[in-house]
């Protein structure tokens, strides 16, 4: 005698249990390896470019004129300028030489030998200062011209006072005096040098 069977296809109940076994037997294995590896399975995230505008300003430049000096007074504020390096010179010889004799590491005829030649050096500069001067058509720098003339008169009346000074019977004011006013002229005529190169040169 035939068994009935109330279902007609058993296969439809087989199946969902198939691929139930087949989503764990897959999420187990995955894990696993996971594990294994230690990895991080994150859901993938979609990176999105951040486009940057970048915004250009123009600056606006500035533009300075400079006069243009002629060649003459060019020509004569190199000639001063140099005369300035000259009363440098100068100044640190007297004062090396005064020092000297102060420390008493030169002998009274060394000291009256370098005070003398002094005078001479001085008496050059004052030449040197006077020509060939500044150009005929500026009347500013001929006055100030004037101002250095003098002020090189008095560099070299203190040389001749320096040696007076040393060779006196006093003990030392007067050279020291002379010393003084001669730091003081030199002073007044860098400054005076730098003042006419800096009034003819500014914008």
């Amino acid at each position: 005698m035939e068994t009935f069977n109330e279902d007609p296809k058993p296969g439809r109940l087989v199946l969902p249990l198939v691929l139930i076994g087949m989503i764990a037997t897959t999420y187990t294995f995955i894990n696993r390896v996971a594990a294994n590896n230690n990895l991080e399975i994150e859901p993938e995230e979609s990176q999105v470019e951040e486009v940057v505008e970048i915004e250009t300003t123009t600056e606006e430049s500035t533009t300075t004129t400079t006069t243009t000096l002629p060649d003459e007074v060019i020509t004569y504020l190199e000639e001063i300028s140099s005369e300035k390096i000259q009363s440098i010179d100068l100044a640190s010889k007297v004062l090396e030489a005064n020092d000297n004799w102060d420390n008493e590491s030169v002998t009274y005829q060394e000291a009256k030998d370098e005070f003398a030649n002094f005078i001479e050096d001085a008496e050059q500069f004052v030449l040197t200062v006077n020509e060939p001067g500044p150009p005929n058509t500026f009347a500013g720098l001929i006055k100030s011209h004037e101002e250095l003339k003098s002020l090189a008169q008095l560099i070299y009346e203190d040389t001749v006072e320096l040696l007076e000074g040393l060779t006196s019977s006093d003990t030392g004011e007067r050279r020291a005096a002379a010393l003084d006013s001669f730091n003081n002229n030199i002073n007044l005529f860098q400054q005076k040098i730098e003042e006419i190169v800096a009034i003819n040169t500014s914008s």
